[in-house]
């Protein structure tokens, strides 16, 4: 539970491992395998049994995939590990290539020599990922072999166990929906999309449907497993009971059948052989679940996880908790800022400020009977330059003093039984340069007009993308990641399909919960970010229009660092609605606040001021 700063042993990195791999490889007829950052889930976070790619490379980002053949080896990463990357894994042994601009189904489609024969395992690609892959090698004239033996695992010798957190239900309070009402509803799904049977794949989604939470994998509540839900009849649960207190037990057979997981691939078979018609997420599903369907005589329905969609769009219990864990988590904020205020600039480092954030979030979490259950993610806590490391995360090794000069990227949240959050602010330490201060108001004034942005019902997070940038477009500048991810209901941090990006084609409901975080990175200088988390709603109606429209309630409630906004750079329309978000944050967040603390929010939070000084 929560953060450690433990930092990579050189042996995750070296070549013994790759020469194993290879010996293998050799032995079993193989020119290549495919190691995806991936466990059978296609989660984000994975259990130590699943860190797989870590263990391999020694890189150690959410979002990652190593191709491994007899005479090279290709690591690739997006734009939010390119400088990670680097510092993480042996270049002798590993080219790195942008899991973007050149995957790895293209780089094998451009490289893989004719006639090989490349291995990966079906659990942990989706059918999708895998349909890709077999066209690539089909095209470079080689062949795509699953495999039924992990062969990283085949050398992994002290291996983890697989993770036996306990279960908890999570009761209607926060969750705001019965279990069996929320399983009705799926069950509807099923039919719906024309199947009989739909695997439930994604530990959120059976979160979700069972009110149930977990702690198998880090910094996100699930409880790992597989469920298949019938359009007619009792859903079956897979799940170790060893996980099962006599309650959780006593509550999960009223809803479902219970079965032990290394049951799921007979059943699935059987289902198959019996003519069922089963809907699997082909971006979520694993291909081993298509296989199995299909070679014994069912037929897959390529639809989306029937609980996708409910869960991500909140309802008013969750959109309650969510406000309120929101204000919770801004107490905590002021009075972490407040102390770093306090500070001598080169006083501190990264990881004192993270363990001193854990344990004023702690100490509001007891003050306001709600604890705080776990960080929702790492705690980016990045000094001057590793601020520009999009996805940082502080060890041992590279932990670094705040400096008198510097810019400090703060970008952290929390998980609490009524709500998720995640917030990133940009510090000052000690006086700004006149650069820092221009970019930072340039990535503010994009989370400013996003906050403010009016859209039709309908509306894609594609179609909003561009609104963050625009300030930063006209200065010739940009940022490599997307603007918004989804946000779950005390479940995972980073929750689909709902996203503010290039590639975010889903619509934007009433209820999601997105972040908005524009950002600047200048490699080996500093890093920008601003995040707030804004739920999707209903706007007022705009006089003589004629469209449904919505607009975002802004969910977070910290002030923004006035020392590196430019004033003049911001129209009137973005000062205003500056000026009355620190109103609002001083109103809700200063009754939860004394002494120090509050005397700090109500400087933070004063209106701006017309001036070029800091």
């Amino acid at each position: 539970m929560f953060q450690t700063f433990d930092s990579e042993g050189d042996g995750a990195r070296g070549a013994g491992r790759i020469g194993k791999l290879r010996a293998w490889l050799t032995a079993h007829e193989l020119q290549g395998f495919i190691v995806p950052r991936a466990d059978e889930h296609q989660g984000e976070y994975v259990p130590p049994r699943s860190e797989r790619l870590r263990w391999l490379t020694g890189f150690s980002g959410s979002a990652g995939v190593a191709l491994v053949l007899t005479e090279r080896a290709v690591v690739f990463v997006d734009g939010r590990y390119t400088l990670q990357v680097r510092d993480q894994v042996d270049p002798d042994i590993f080219a790195v290539e942008s899991l973007i601009d050149n995957p790895p189904a293209a780089w094998i489609a451009a490289n893989l020599s004719k006639g090989a024969r490349l291995g990966f395992d079906p659990w942990l690609h989706t059918t999708s990922d895998a349909r890709a892959l077999r066209k690539a090698a089909e095209k470079a004239g080689a062949t795509l072999v699953a495999l039924e033996e992990n062969p990283v695992d085949a050398i992994w010798d002290d291996q983890p166990e697989p993770p036996l957190a306990p279960v908890e239900i999570h009761p209607a309070e926060f969750a705001g929906e019965l279990a069996r009402d929320k399983l009705a509803r799926l069950a509807s799904a099923v039919a719906e999309a024309g199947a009989t049977h739909a695997v439930l794949t994604d530990p959120s989604s059976i979160a979700w449907a069972f009110n149930i939470r977990g702690a198998d994998v880090p910094h996100t509540p699930l409880a790992l497993g597989f469920a298949v839900v019938a359009a007619e009849g009792l859903p079956l649960l897979f799940m170790d009971e060893r996980k099962l207190g006599i309650e959780q037990k006593a509550y999960l057979t009223q809803l479902a059948g219970l079965r032990a997981p290394d049951a799921l691939e007979a059943e699935i078979a059987g289902l198959a052989r019996n003519g069922a018609r089963i809907a699997l997420d082909p971006a979520l599903a694993a291909d081993r679940l298509r296989m199995l369907v299909e070679r014994n005589g069912g037929a897959v329905v390529a639809a989306p996880d029937p609980a996708r969609l409910p869960r991500a769009t909140k309802n008013p219990t969750e959109i309650a908790g969510s406000r309120a864990a929101h204000r919770r988590d801004g107490a905590a904020m002021a009075r972490l800022l407040c102390w770093l205020d306090a500070r001598e600039p080169g006083s501190l480092d990264e990881i004192t400020v993270v363990k001193r954030l854990e344990e004023t979030r702690r100490k509001v979490g007891e003050e306001t009977q709600m604890p705080l259950r776990d960080v929702s993610f790492p705690t980016i806590s990045g000094a001057g330059p590793n601020g520009a490391i999009i996805h940082y995360r502080v060890s041992t090794a590279t932990n670094r003093t705040l400096a008198p000069g510097e810019l400090f990227l703060l970008d952290s949240g929390a998980q609490y039984r009524d709500g998720t959050t995640d917030v990133t602010r940009t510090v000052a330490v000690g006086t700004p340069t006149d650069e820092m201060r221009e970019r930072f108001t340039l990535v503010l004034k994009g989370l400013i007009r996003l906050s403010m942005a009016r859209f039709p019902a309908g509306t894609r997070g594609a179609d909003l993308d561009a609104i963050p940038r625009q300030a930063l477009w006209n200065a010739g500048l940009d940022y490599a990641h997307g603007t918004g991810h989804g946000v779950g209901s005390y479940l995972a941090v980073h929750e689909g399909p709902q996203r503010i990006a290039r590639s975010g084609t889903e619509k934007l409901l009433e209820g999601m919960i997105l972040s908005n975080e524009p950002g600047y990175y200048k490699p080996g200088a500093y890093g920008i970010r601003c995040e707030n988390l804004v739920i999707v709603e209903a706007a007022r109606p705009i006089d003589g229009g004629d469209l449904p429209m919505h607009g975002f309630e802004t969910l977070t409630l910290v002030p923004f660092d006035a020392r590196l906004i430019r004033t003049e750079m911001l129209s009137d329309e973005e000062r205003a609605w500056l000026d009355a978000y620190h109103a609002r944050v001083l109103a809700e967040i200063g009754p939860m606040l004394d002494g120090e603390a509050l005397r700090w929010l109500e400087k933070a939070t004063a209106p701006l001021r017309d001036s070029l000084t800091p």
